[in-house]
């Protein structure tokens, strides 16, 4: 068990690697940290939801007694899950902004 002073040992691997990306983000500030990790959009949020109550189980909590127990390897892993699925559909929908704005460009040819 990780007392107060220590880092947790996912953490702490990128501070053993010099990983640059890791010291990148232990420098933002947490406002920035905090609009990085809403959604940009309802529909990232709602497949995001989706998502993770696919990997949770979907029973309906208002008719039924859920309690889920795991370990905390596994929980790391469901967190994980849910954080690689969240990239995967900020870019998408990157992609997708991007590709919309092309075909705009592409219908309205310059004079």
């Amino acid at each position: 068990m990780n007392n107060q002073n220590q880092t947790p040992e996912f953490l702490a691997y990128g501070t053993e690697t010099g990983n640059s990306l890791f010291q990148y983000v232990q420098s933002l500030s947490p406002e920035t940290v905090t609009q990085l990790s809403k959604p940009a959009s309802n529909e990232v949020f709602q497949v995001m939801e989706r998502n993770i109550v696919g990997l949770l189980g979907g029973l309906p909590s208002e008719h039924f007694d859920i309690t889920v127990t795991t370990t905390r390897e596994n929980l790391g892993r469901l967190l994980a899950s849910a954080m690689m699925s969240g990239y995967f559909l900020r870019n998408a929908e990157q992609r997708m902004a991007f590709e919309k704005s092309f075909a705009i460009a592409d219908s309205n040819p310059a004079e």
